[in-house]
This record gives C-alpha cells, sequence and structure tokens, in this order.
C-alpha cells in the first residue's frame, strides 16, 4: 500500500529509544487512501514517541469497509525501497501487480510478501467481486545488509495453529510455542531478514489464551476487534499493570485494549495473557528484536539520509513519472489501466530527525 498523505511527515527513526511504560498505548490517526472517495485508513506506526517496533516501521488498519460506498482500494503504481510490505486480508479481495512481474491475488488466510529491497513499484485495487474490504498493511524496514537485494514477491497460504482457546495464524517469523509457522504448499517459509514474528490472534466470546512471547523482542499488539484484556508477564514472573488503563472487574494485574489501539510491550516480558469479554477478539502481534540501526522514511522511500530519499525521488519522477527509463531502479507496472503515482514535493529543508 502507498503511504497517499501529500505532506508526508519525515521521520528518522533512531537506533535506541527508551522503553517507557510497560504497556504503551498508541492511537490511531485516520488517513485519507486516495481522492474524494478515500477509503480511510487508521496508522499507528510510525508516530511521535514509537517509529519502530522490532523491524517493523508502519501500521495501516482499515475497514470493515462499504466498497459501495468508499469505491475501495484504488492504489496506482507506486516506488518502494529499503522495506518489504506484508499484506494481511480479513475479509475482501484485492488485486497486486509489481514490476517484478508479480501478479497475485490478497485473500483472507494467506499473506503477502514484497520485498522491494533497491527498488520496486506497485499496484493495488481491490476487485469488483469485493463488497466489503478489511485487513492491515504493514511495512518491515531491511538491515543495512540486505536492503539493496534484488526485489521479489512471496505469496502464502497460512495454517491454522490452537493456543487455549485461540486460533494464531502465524503469517511472518515465528511465535513460541507455536509448532506451525507460515507456510507455502511446498513448506517453504516466505522470506525475512531480521528476527521477527508477524500473527493474527482469534478469541470467541468469554475465551482467553497465554501466548508465549520471545522476551528479546519488543512487541505490539493491534486490536481489530475488541476490547481484550491484557495481561504481560516480565521475566522475573511478576505481573505489570499499567496504571494508565482501565482495569478488569476479575482481575487487579490486567488491563482492556479497544478496538484500533497498538500495545506496546517492550523487551524483557515472557508471555502475554489475552481475555475475550462477551465478544469476539482479534488481534494482530507483530514484534522482533529492536531495529538498532538508524533511517530515514518519506512517503514510500525508506533510506538511511536526507541525500538516498531526494535521489530515490529523482529517480522516480524521472524514469517513470517522465518516462526517461520505465526499466530503471523502479521497473514498470504490467496491465494497470492508469497512470503511476507523482511524488509529493520534498521539504524545503533536508529532512530531519522526528522523535
Amino acid at each position: 500500500m502507498s503511504n497517499l498523505e501529500r505532506d508526508p511527515a519525515e521521520v528518522v527513526c533512531p537506533a535506541e529509544e527508551p522503553a517507557g511504560p510497560a504497556l504503551q498505548v498508541l492511537t490511531a490517526r485516520d488517513v485519507p487512501l486516495g481522492g474524494p472517495r478515500a477509503m480511510n485508513v487508521r496508522r499507528t506506526l510510525p508516530q511521535r514517541g514509537r517509529t519502530t517496533i522490532g523491524a517493523w516501521c508502519f501500521v495501516d488498519h482499515y475497514g470493515p469497509d462499504d466498497v459501495t460506498v468508499s469505491g475501495g482500494m484504488v492504489v496506482p503504481p507506486h516506488p518502494h525501497t529499503g522495506l518489504q510490505t506484508v499484506s494481511w486480508l480479513f475479509d475482501g479481495e484485492i488485486e497486486h501487480r509489481d514490476s517484478a512481474g508479480s501478479r497475485a491475488m490478497v485473500r483472507p488466510g494467506a499473506v503477502n510478501l514484497m520485498t522491494a529491497g533497491r527498488g520496486i513499484s506497485h499496484s493495488e485495487v481491490s476487485t469488483p467481486e469485493t463488497t466489503r474490504l478489511h485487513g492491515v498493511q504493514l511495512w518491515v524496514a531491511l538491515p543495512d545488509a540486505s536492503r539493496n537485494v534484488a526485489p521479489f514477491f512471496e505469496h502464502a497460504e497460512i495454517a491454522e495453529v490452537t493456543i487455549d482457546d485461540a486460533v494464531v495464524r502465524v503469517f511472518a517469523g515465528s511465535l513460541p510455542g507455536a509448532e506451525a509457522t507460515l507456510r507455502q504448499a511446498h513448506d517453504s517459509t516466505v522470506s525475512i531478514f531480521s528476527p521477527l514474528v508477524g500473527a493474527q490472534i482469534e478469541l470467541p466470546a468469554g475465551g482467553e489464551a497465554w501466548i508465549d512471547l520471545d522476551p528479546a523482542f519488543e512487541h505490539g499488539l493491534l486490536v481489530d476487534l475488541g476490547p481484550v484484556g491484557v495481561t504481560i508477564a516480565a521475566l522475573d514472573g511478576e505481573v505489570d499493570d499499567p496504571g494508565q488503563l482501565v482495569p478488569l472487574a476479575e482481575t487487579g494485574h490486567a488491563a482492556t485494549l479497544a478496538r484500533s489501539e497498538l500495545g506496546y510491550v517492550p523487551v524483557g516480558h515472557e508471555g502475554v495473557r489475552l481475555r475475550a469479554a462477551d465478544a469476539p477478539v482479534r488481534v494482530i502481534l507483530i514484534g522482533g528484536a529492536p531495529f538498532g540501526e538508524e533511517l530515514v522514511m518519506w512517503w514510500n522511500f525508506i533510506g538511511r539520509d536526507n541525500d538516498e530519499i531526494v535521489e530515490f525521488r529523482r529517480q522516480w519522477q524521472a524514469d517513470v513519472i517522465g518516462r526517461d527509463n520505465p526499466d530503471g531502479r523502479f521497473g514498470s507496472v504490467d496491465g494497470y489501466d492508469g497512470p503511476p503515482l507523482s511524488a509529493p514535493d520534498l521539504p524545503t529543508v533536508r529532512l530531519k530527525p522526528r522523535r
């Protein structure tokens, strides 16, 4: 998915950030995805105070959206560098096309992972058959050693794992205690370049589950259906009780996260207990080892400094928008009926840290 903001904020993700409270609650901001009939997305990463969770650097949450009202998702060809896009749907269908020659359908229960590497362009359009659209779009920052790999695309159907009352689908990396990670028909996994996890966790009304966490990871819990009761356990076995959240009636050591909130859990926690009240719960769990590298994000580019971002934009505008070199860094997307997105204007000052 593209960042379609016409005045995108420049963000420098520092190599280290303070851990803050045991459970930091991040609220979303609404971002229109397109023109007058725009589909709104709720963005929780990046934002001031928290720019990454492991290598995860971008979280958009959208729907359930009535496509007859919003017009659905229509994102023309646009570029990416230095990242992977992870597309995960709860409802609907999206057609993906990219300049590596890939064409695939994003459907519930399967993950589409696109590695931009040194540069790629792609489009995303909800299909005519789609009446409701609902899902998340996530980005993973590539570490410096891997950020210039050749671009490629992967699709995988995801196996279900049962943990207590929960049904878990691990769509990226691995989760402690889950015997099956994400799979394709020939049992290979999609490619990741740093230690991380991405998973969907569903609970029935009244259900609960203990989810093991890797204590070397920081984690985020994005609530799609909720509210959800959350209890987190530190390595010493003591339970953290975040005082800024509303305690659940049955325990003094739990808190609630509302729909579209993202709860951040720093390193050093060995597990989380999730509880559903009188309605089903669905949570997206993301996590990974602290990224440890400073990076600059602007529009759809990830680089390491101002000059790289300026050059990426120049090449996109010249090669693709100006048609000087359609076979350049970003290539071209075949089969999309319409022009590619022009990049916004750069700020009048050098890109600077924003925390």
